[in-house]
């Protein structure tokens, strides 16, 4: 569970879909870090267009978007995702920040199988990672670059992915801590509730500890109060 990866990456071809709020603020932040965006699936395309080009980013059809990518982001409410990942089309060789949380309607996982698990089994052939879940998109806007970094939890089986993604959430301006596989995640998934970190706001220091406990099968600490 290696959470302190550093390393110098060029810029990237990354493809949001679905740009409301969270995905909206990641491709903002992404796109000031240099990196190249591709917005995608709104019903409003016009609207799409404008907030790509505010970013100085682009709007594509979902496929024609992730065809291009080295990074897809998804970021669709969970009643949607069948629906967004049909007109994806492929995620072969592709990595991919999964930001849903399963509120609403569509499939669910299996009972003990963590949202994680069940979505990296609905993306074949994806890198898949998730990220960018826990935390409000409100808190989110406002804590992006603030010191010391506010933690981005992710989880994922693919750990060349992790070490990518680990970037781009640093260059989202926060600080990435590795939870280890899809299977062994559940702190991090909703709902908010004692024992977990999902809702909650963590540091660098007491993430660590978290880490430590789930690496350990043990019970997280105590929720921080800054």
């Amino acid at each position: 569970m290696d959470s302190s990866i550093d390393r110098e990456r060029s810029s990237m071809d990354i493809a949001i879909i679905g740009a409301g709020r969270i995905g909206g603020n990641i491709a903002r932040q992404l796109a000031a870090g240099g990196h190249r965006l591709v917005l995608s699936y709104s019903r409003d395309l016009a609207a799409l267009e404008a907030r790509a080009a505010e970013m100085g980013a682009t709007a594509a059809a979902p496929d024609d978007a992730v065809a291009g990518a080295e990074v897809v982001v998804i970021a669709v409410p969970w009643s949607v995702l069948p629906d967004a990942l049909g007109a994806i089309g492929s995620l072969d060789g592709r990595i991919v920040i999964d930001t849903t949380n399963q509120f609403g309607a569509g499939p669910m996982p299996a009972e003990g199988q963590t949202a994680a698990a069940f979505n990296a089994g609905r993306m074949p052939g994806a890198r898949y990672a998730k990220a960018f879940n826990t935390l409000t998109s409100a808190f989110q806007v406002e804590t992006a670059h603030r010191e010391p970094r506010v933690v981005q939890w992710l989880c994922g089986d693919d750990q060349a992915a992790k070490d990518v993604v680990a970037g781009l959430i640093r260059d989202a301006g926060y600080a990435p801590v590795d939870l280890g596989g899809t299977a062994g995640c559940a702190v991090m998934e909703a709902p908010r509730r004692n024992g977990a970190v999902y809702g909650e706001e963590y540091r660098l220091a007491e993430a660590l500890a978290v880490v430590d406990a789930v690496r350990d099968g043990r019970p997280i600490p105590p929720t921080p109060a800054y």
